[in-house]
C-alpha cells in the first residue's frame, strides 16, 4: 500500500491518498475526504487495464461539490421523506436539502467529511484501509454520537470489499452506502447504455413523484420496466423506467449474515463483469441521469447522461418507521455490522 498528498481542504484540512494493489495488478485509490475511492483499475477479456470508476483528477472539484462519485454516503443513504426522522418516542426534523425531502445525510454529510486512515491487515494477510470517524451527537439533527469504521480491501481474485461496524450511545438511524459511478467500458468512454444489467429483486419501492421520494409502498417488478430478474441491456430499458432514474430494490427484510448476491453488470466490449454481494436489505439502482457534460472527468472528457451507473447497497431510507422495509437503527451495546462486495471478473 501507499499514500501521498492529495491536496488541502480550504479549511486548511489535509487530504491523503491510499493506492491499494493486489498480486493481479489491479488497483483502488482512496482518498480520505469523504472516503471516496477516486480510481478502480481492472482488467478486461485480454487483460488490459482501465479504471472503472467516475471522478476527477484533483482535490479541488470533489470540493467544490459533485454528485457523490465514489463516496462515502450517511448517516442514512437515499431520500427521508420530507425530512420527517421518525424514532421511538420523538420525530425529529431533518434538513430538506433536496427539497422537499433530506437526501443524503444533509448539508454536510460523511461525503464532506474527512477519515482518519489507517491500513490494516486482513486474517489471509490482504492489505486494508481501515476509515474512522467520530459523528457527533446533533450532528445534521441526527440523535447519539456515532462511531463508524469502514474496511476498504481488495483481494487477489479482483473483488473489493466494504465492511462497516458502527456503534453508538444512543438509539439512532444508520444506512450508509458507497456511492461509485461504474463504467465498465472505462471512465470516460461514454454511455454504459449497452451495459447488460440483472437486479436479483422481485419487488422495489416506486417513487411518488418526480423528485424521487419513496412511496413506502412494496410493489412487484414482475410486468414493469423495472425488472431485471433477466439481464437486459440498459439502453432498451431506460424508456421504461421512471424518469430513466433507476428505483430502490427491496432484496430481504432484515440483514442476513453473509453477502449474497443482488445484481450482476456485463459489458459486452471489454468482457468485464461486476457482481453486486451484500447482506443489506436495499439496492439503489442509479442510472446516472442527472449527468449533464459539465463535469471534467480524470481523462479529460466530460460526463453525460448515464456514463456511469450505481449500485448502492443501503438500508430503507426510511426504515427508521419502517423496520418491514429493513430496520436500520443501531442500539447502544449492539455494533451494527455490514458488508458489500464488488467482485470483478471477465467473459
Amino acid at each position: 500500500m501507499k499514500s501521498r498528498p492529495f491536496g488541502q481542504l480550504p479549511s486548511g484540512a489535509a487530504v491523503e491518498l491510499y493506492t491499494l494493489t493486489n498480486a493481479a495488478g489491479a488497483s483502488l485509490d482512496v482518498i480520505t475526504y469523504g472516503g471516496i475511492i477516486t480510481a478502480l483499475r481492472m482488467p478486461d477479456r485480454q487483460g488490459a487495464l482501465a479504471d472503472v470508476v467516475l471522478g476527477f483528477n484533483g482535490l479541488a472539484p470533489y470540493a467544490a461539490g459533485h454528485p457523490f462519485f465514489g463516496a462515502l454516503v450517511g448517516r442514512v443513504a437515499g431520500r427521508i421523506t420530507k425530512g420527517a426522522l421518525v424514532l421511538p418516542g420523538e420525530t425529529r426534523h431533518l434538513v430538506c436539502n433536496d427539497p422537499p425531502n433530506h437526501l443524503h445525510g444533509g448539508l454536510v454529510g460523511f461525503d464532506k467529511r474527512v477519515w482518519r486512515a489507517e491500513p490494516v491487515k486482513r486474517p489471509d494477510g490482504a492489505d486494508s484501509l481501515r476509515l474512522t470517524y467520530h459523528s457527533p451527537d446533533g450532528e445534521e439533527g441526527y440523535p447519539g454520537n456515532l462511531d463508524i469504521a469502514i474496511t476498504y480491501t481488495l483481494s487477489a481474485q479482483n473483488e473489493l470489499i466494504i465492511d462497516s461496524e458502527a456503534t453508538t450511545d444512543r438509539v439512532t438511524p444508520l444506512s450508509m452506502t458507497q456511492h461509485t459511478y461504474f463504467n465498465l467500458a472505462g471512465e470516460g468512454s461514454g454511455s454504459v447504455a449497452d451495459h447488460e444489467v440483472q437486479i436479483l429483486a422481485r419487488e422495489y419501492i416506486p417513487a411518488a413523484d418526480d423528485r424521487m421520494t419513496l412511496s413506502g409502498r412494496r410493489a412487484p417488478v414482475a410486468g414493469t420496466a423495472n425488472d431485471f430478474t433477466t439481464a437486459r441491456r440498459l439502453g432498451d430499458a431506460l424508456p421504461g423506467i421512471y424518469r430513466s432514474h433507476g428505483e430502490n430494490y427491496l432484496m430481504r427484510a432484515t440483514a442476513c449474515a453473509q453477502p449474497e448476491l443482488v445484481a450482476t453488470v456485463r459489458d459486452p466490449a471489454s468482457g468485464r463483469v461486476l457482481r453486486v454481494l451484500t447482506n443489506d436489505c436495499c439496492l439503489q439502482f442509479y442510472t446516472g441521469l442527472s449527468l449533464d457534460d459539465t463535469l471534467m472527468g480524470k481523462s479529460g472528457r466530460t460526463y453525460g447522461p448515464h456514463a456511469g451507473l450505481c449500485l448502492e447497497c443501503q438500508g430503507y431510507p426510511d426504515g427508521a418507521h419502517r423496520p418491514d422495509l429493513g430496520d436500520i437503527l443501531v442500539h447502544p451495546g449492539t455494533p451494527q455490522r455490514r458488508t458489500t462486495v464488488y467482485a470483478f471478473s471477465t467473459s
